[in-house]
């Protein structure tokens, strides 16, 4: 995966800036990608999309016990902790800015909040492997929208690679969606799903320019587990009826796909650009549908198959140059 050039010096990683918030982040400007070593970021990305294609096949496992605002509270206290335990071990810290703050909540409530909320709903509604490419529309919402709002360009192979992508997450759900648990609702709140993990996503690449990456899931993990609160009753009670396995899975969607992956996430947004890494993510249909067939019994048609090329090689023309 190769890092797109940037003629202009940006900060260390680690270092925090000391330019005042107002010049910080002119609103025009293009933002700002962070070097770094491209073993790290192809490392990071990697990371996540693997630990998310677990997550949609937990979701559908653990979503058996939990309703689906407690499964969404459960997972991001528990990502809170450990991202927060982390971040005290690591003692770094930049102070935010009002409208990094403001980014913040938004990607909090947002992609932390309302995404998880919309897909375990969606989850109970429609199997893994077509929820994994109903959501997949999220990267193509970004690649769109930062071309536009973060002034990232629309480079031509990484349309064509979205298409192409994006055709094989279709060819997926097609072949994947004929069973009975799929219904309208569901479908639509994986389209919600999808839409609040695009403004996710845009909401939190400004802010990784200048505040850590840990520190920045740390910060919308916990704010999402704050929009979550209401849902604390459902989750005291789920705690108390569910079988240790859905409460063992509930840990491991907290520590991994959350904890980890999105910091992961968070570390390669702030060295590659939002619409090329968002596509990335179109590898995540095929592997949920590879795991749900070992792990939940959901064997993929064999048109599966030819979806997940197709996201294969959509994902490597956009890394085109």
């Amino acid at each position: 995966m190769r890092e797109p050039a940037r003629d202009l010096p940006a900060p260390e990683p680690d270092v925090p800036t000391t330019e005042p918030a107002a010049t910080a982040m002119p609103p025009a400007a293009p933002v700002t990608v962070l070097p770094g070593p491209r073993w790290g970021a192809l490392t990071a990305v990697c990371v996540t999309v693997l630990a998310w294609a677990s997550a949609f096949v937990g979701i559908r496992f653990v979503g058996r016990a939990y309703d689906p605002g407690a499964l969404a509270l459960g997972r991001l206290a528990v990502g809170t902790l450990a991202l927060g335990a982390l971040l005290l071990v690591r003692g770094r810290w930049v102070r935010p800015t009002g409208r990094e703050w403001a980014l913040l909540v938004l990607c909090g409530v947002a992609w932390f909040g309302v995404y998880n909320v919309a897909l375990n709903a969606a989850e109970q509604r429609v199997d893994a492997g077509t929820t994994a490419m109903l959501v997949n529309i999220g990267p193509i919402l970004i690649a769109l929208f930062a071309g536009v709002l973060l002034h990232e360009g629309f480079p031509g192979w990484l349309l064509i690679g979205a298409g192409v992508a994006f055709a094989g997450a279709v060819v997926i759900g097609a072949s994947s969606a004929g069973g009975d648990g799929s219904d309208l609702l569901g479908i639509l709140l994986c389209v919600v799903a999808a839409v609040t993990y695009a403004i996710g996503v845009l909401a939190q690449k400004p802010v990784l320019r200048r505040l850590p990456a840990l520190q920045v899931t740390f910060l919308a993990c916990a704010i999402g587990a704050v929009a979550c609160l209401p849902f604390a009753g459902s989750l005291a009670h789920d705690l108390t009826a569910a079988p240790w396995t859905a409460t063992a899975g509930l840990g491991y969607l907290g520590l991994v796909p959350t904890a980890l992956a999105f910091s992961t996430w968070a570390y390669a947004l702030a060295r590659m650009d939002a619409g090329r890494l968002g596509v990335t993510t179109y590898l995540v249909p095929p592997i949920t549908v590879a795991l749900s067939a070992v792990l939940l019994a959901e064997a993929p048609p064999a048109l599966a198959l030819l979806g997940g090329a197709l996201c294969l090689v959509g994902v490597g023309l956009t890394r085109r140059r």
